[in-house]
């Protein structure tokens, strides 16, 4: 086997298919079938890179046969159904053939974003797997483990470099700007998580900040990024920006819970993967504010698996878990009202694509995996 071949089977389970799209959503599959390319062929186009030659075309192969893990929420059918939920009305007095023809061009670009968006969010993982000296990935070998941090980091490299092809070829320099932030939230909160001092380490509204950057930044600002593309207000695009920040934050505070309730088979990592690192999230958060003893065993790190037990402990008498979901549920709330307060729209497709977006919101909540 290739190395080029290795490094296509490791890439393509980062970015899996879009096989839970009608699970999470049915009532709105058949909307997305008729209106976009479907999700997992916009996978299989990020894997494809567009035609490059960077490795094996097997890749693309192996891509449509990798599922994401089961109650994931995928960004790209989140910004497809963003996309759909934004559509203009059709006027009487618009004929058919134009509007047809520019409709046509608007979902390309609108989909060219949901593209870019993943290559960005899979290079990312590539990247922090590196940073993080991972052994797994969604219950898999992770890249760098099997063919080292050096291809590693030139994967994830290459597919930041096709995301800013794409992205050029919009030709929109608003978007372009948007995108490029996202990118530099991303180093920017991977930055703040390895190098903070005792006090930000233990403070609440820097954790926010700084999931804000490594989780909510790119989701929110591509649903922006999609609102422009179609020619919305100044404030329709910050409904869209607020529904994926609020959406992006309450997903990772769940996932902040499930990394102490859930296990590896079901979080495709290791459980407790965070503390292990020696990163506080808001769980253990909330247990300090109960628990001010627990400042001490955070200062001492988690080194000591005897510190780690004492940690857990704290935190089960605690009532961190639970009001990290009720912190969970507010952003989710926030969600929902910001797709609520979109213009008024009779069109049926425009609000499927918005019932389905509260859908997933909620389902974030009560995801197990």
């Amino acid at each position: 086997m290739s190395w080029r071949w290795a490094l296509a089977r490791r890439v393509a389970t980062l970015v899996g298919g879009a096989a839970q799209a009608q699970r999470l959503f049915s009532s709105s599959g058949a909307l997305l079938g008729r209106q976009f390319t479907p999700a997992s062929q916009i996978r299989n186009q990020v894997v494809a890179c567009r035609g490059a030659t960077f490795v094996s075309s097997r890749w693309l192969h192996d891509a449509t046969q990798c599922q994401t893990r089961q109650d994931g929420v995928s960004r790209a059918e989140v910004l497809l159904l963003m996309a759909s939920a934004l559509k203009f009305p059709i006027s009487e007095s618009t004929d058919g053939g134009v509007f047809s023809l520019v409709a046509s061009k608007l979902r390309t670009r609108q989909q060219n974003i949901a593209e870019i968006t993943e290559m960005i969010h899979v290079a990312s993982l590539l990247h922090d797997d590196v940073l993080d000296d991972a052994d797994t990935r969604r219950g898999v070998i992770s890249l760098n483990c099997i063919m080292g941090n050096k291809l590693s980091v030139l994967a994830g490299d290459f597919l930041l470099s096709r995301a800013c092809v794409a992205l050029a070829a919009l030709g929109n320099t608003e978007v372009v700007s948007l995108m490029a932030t996202a990118v530099e939230h991303l180093v920017t909160g991977e930055t703040m998580q390895i190098s903070t001092s005792r006090e930000q380490r233990q403070s609440m509204e820097y954790y926010l900040e700084k999931t804000y950057y490594k989780t909510a930044s790119l989701i929110s600002n591509s649903c922006k990024a999609v609102a422009i593309l179609a020619g919305h207000t100044a404030d329709v695009s910050l409904l869209a920006y607020e529904y994926g920040r609020n959406l992006g934050l309450a997903f990772q505070l769940i996932d902040d819970v499930l990394d102490f309730t859930g296990t590896s088979v079901s979080l495709g990592k290791g459980s407790l993967s965070d503390i292990h690192h020696g990163i506080i999230t808001a769980p253990i958060l909330y247990a300090m504010e109960e628990f001010p003893q627990l400042h001490d065993v955070v200062d001492q790190g988690f080194d000591n698996p005897a510190n780690v037990e004492l940690a857990l402990d704290y935190l089960q008498k605690s009532r961190g878990i639970e009001r990290t979901k009720e912190l969970a549920r507010e952003h989710v709330n926030l969600a929902i009202k910001a797709i609520e307060a979109l213009p008024d729209s009779d069109d049926e497709d425009v609000l499927i694509s918005r019932r389905a977006l509260i859908d997933i919101s909620q389902r974030v909540i009560t995801r197990t995996k």
